[in-house]
């Protein structure tokens, strides 16, 4: 009898292994199709500026998008994400120093990156999210390809990404979205320009960075990886609502709220939205408060 259950047990057990790896091993399959998938597109021809001004700008809007924070200051690049489960996200070395861009890096492989979320070889860029920068404007993207085009040179070698199994099943499962180029609309063409100005259609523009973390319509949720907390409602039902126009400015400056609680920078990138301007800030609170 004991010998009966053992092997029941044993063929149970030893099926349920079975099942484990070939579904692993279909998740491996898919993930690695998606992640090798060539895309058919034609950059948009951009217009690069040479002023000051917009030199300026782009310097500017890396740090407020978030470039910086995931590529260093220098934007020579660094392990993004070093976790044996989840993988090993590395943000490249966007200067031509030794391990960065290529010598002969294009202008036109810069808009397939930041529009397309792709790399020259029309392939998916893991976590680059570009889903956020292909609703820039023409002027801004310009402005942010012009700057990164004048980076110092960074010698510094860095490894290539991998995912992890865990990084694998929930990409399978939609929990995460390793690859942004599959949300983008490739056929969409850049606005020429959009106007800085306190309204609800300037703060949409400018809220399009917060939708990665909060969503669409701002209500937050789930978190957006283990380990991290619930993403807060920012819309007109969260405490940002109840905010003056310098109670969020402010906030979002020095990652200190209203009511005492102080952001943590890798939750809540308030060291990225405090590199955004006044008017940007109030239209941006007051798109929040009209969903």
């Amino acid at each position: 009898m004991l010998k009966k259950i053992l092997r029941v047990t044993g063929i149970v057990l030893g099926s349920i292994v079975v099942l484990a790896i070939g579904y692993y091993v279909k998740v491996c399959i898919s993930v690695n199709n998606r992640h090798t998938k060539t895309y058919t597109v034609t950059p948009q021809v951009v217009n690069i500026p040479t002023d000051s001004a917009s030199y300026a700008l782009g310097g500017r809007l890396i740090k407020a998008k978030g470039c910086t924070d995931c590529h260093g200051d220098d934007m020579g690049g660094k392990n993004f994400i070093d976790d044996p489960a989840l993988g090993l996200i590395v943000a490249r070395n966007l200067t031509k120093g030794k391990g960065g861009l290529p010598q002969d890096y294009s202008t036109a492989d810069w808009v397939l990156a930041l529009k397309h979320g792709l790399d020259r070889d029309h392939k998916p860029l893991i976590i680059m999210p570009a889903h956020e920068y292909t609703m820039l404007s023409e002027q801004d993207m310009g402005s942010i390809i012009a700057y990164c085009q004048t980076l110092p040179n960074v010698d510094r070698e860095l490894e290539e990404s991998s995912i992890g199994p865990l990084g694998n099943i929930l990409t399978d499962a939609g929990k995460i979205a390793l690859f942004p180029a599959e949300a983008i609309d490739h056929n969409r063409t850049l606005t020429k320009e959009v106007v800085p100005a306190v309204t609800v259609a300037y703060g949409e523009y400018v809220a399009v960075a917060c939708q990665g973390c909060h969503r669409k319509n701002m209500k937050g949720g789930e978190p957006v990886a283990p380990g991290f907390p619930v993403v807060a409602d920012i819309s007109s039902t969260g405490h940002p609502a109840n905010w003056t126009d310098e109670q969020f400015i402010a906030t979002l400056r020095t990652g200190k709220t209203p009511e005492g609680k102080v952001l943590n920078p890798k939750e809540m990138p308030w060291t990225m939205t405090k590199e955004l301007t006044d008017v940007e800030l109030k239209a941006l609170h007051l798109y929040l408060k009209s969903i």
